[in-house]
């Protein structure tokens, strides 16, 4: 008796499968160029030295009652130690603190605004903290360097939709992609939200313990300059509307927050 042979049939594809993490573009640059400016620390001590203090963020920049002193970088460095006092790390690890935290929240926001728009945020906010920073240090010559106010600013504007169903601190995200494009909230709805309340406590309680305590970082000693993280974080939880280019539902975001997580914490 013949048998009929029957060719396999062909086994459906495997899925894809997504790396277990990965970075838009925009935030992968801006941690690149970080590292890239950190490499100054080769430099001899004196050139290291005039960099900082050209491009370090220095209150005292803008006593006017100084008479014949003058800083490096002359009066353009009023103006741009504003920004780039934040691409300055003081140490290797500085720098791993920073980006640890700006790999979740960062990526969000730089998946949601697109390139340029996250790099102006960036500065804003980085702006914002030296402000700051200047109002609390008006005398203070010590330069003030590191991306913590921007990165501040992030965590700050991450959270006006992160807890919004299907967003990337909700029970049920969706994809990288999908997670950074949910509705956000709108500011006076994120602040009646127990889970936001709870990271605003959380945040604002351990930048309190870093001032009142005066904690150093590093084995230089420097200390935490918490009130530009105040100031970055407040430019980008108030600011974050104006960078928003996702579309408002009419259905308001508030209505889609996850309900399989608690309501209140």
């Amino acid at each position: 008796m013949e048998s009929q042979f029957e060719p396999p049939q062909d086994a459906p594809p495997d899925p894809p499968h997504e790396p277990i993490l990965t970075l838009p573009p925009a935030l992968t640059a801006y941690i690149a160029l970080i590292a890239v400016i950190h490499l100054r620390v080769l430099l001899p001590p004196e050139w290291e030295n005039w960099t900082i203090d050209v491009f370090g963020f220095i209150p005292k920049r803008y006593d006017s009652t100084l008479l014949n002193i003058t800083f490096p970088g002359g009066e353009g460095a009023k103006v741009w130690t504003f920004v780039t006092y934040s691409l300055l790390h003081a140490n290797l690890t500085h720098i791993i603190f920073n980006v640890l935290w700006l790999l979740p929240f960062g990526s969000a926001l730089a998946r949601r605004f697109g390139a340029l728009r996250f790099y102006l945020f960036m500065a804003v906010t980085a702006a914002a903290g030296a402000l700051a920073h200047l109002l609390t240090h008006e005398h203070a010559i010590a330069p003030m360097i590191g991306a913590s106010a921007s990165v501040s600013g992030t965590m700050a504007a991450a959270i006006r939709f992160a807890f919004v169903k299907g967003s990337f601190l909700s029970f049920s995200r969706g994809d990288a992609e999908a997670a950074a494009k949910v509705p956000a909230l709108s500011l006076s709805r994120a602040l009646r939200d127990g889970r936001v309340l709870a990271f605003l406590a959380i945040w604002f309680g351990v930048n309190l313990i870093f001032g009142i305590g005066s904690i150093a970082i590093g084995a230089d000693g420097a200390t935490v300059a918490w009130q530009a993280h105040i100031g970055g974080f407040l430019a980008g939880l108030v600011l974050f509307s104006l960078f928003d280019p996702a579309p408002r539902e009419r259905r308001h975001a508030a209505d889609a927050l996850s309900p399989d997580g608690p309501d209140r914490v």
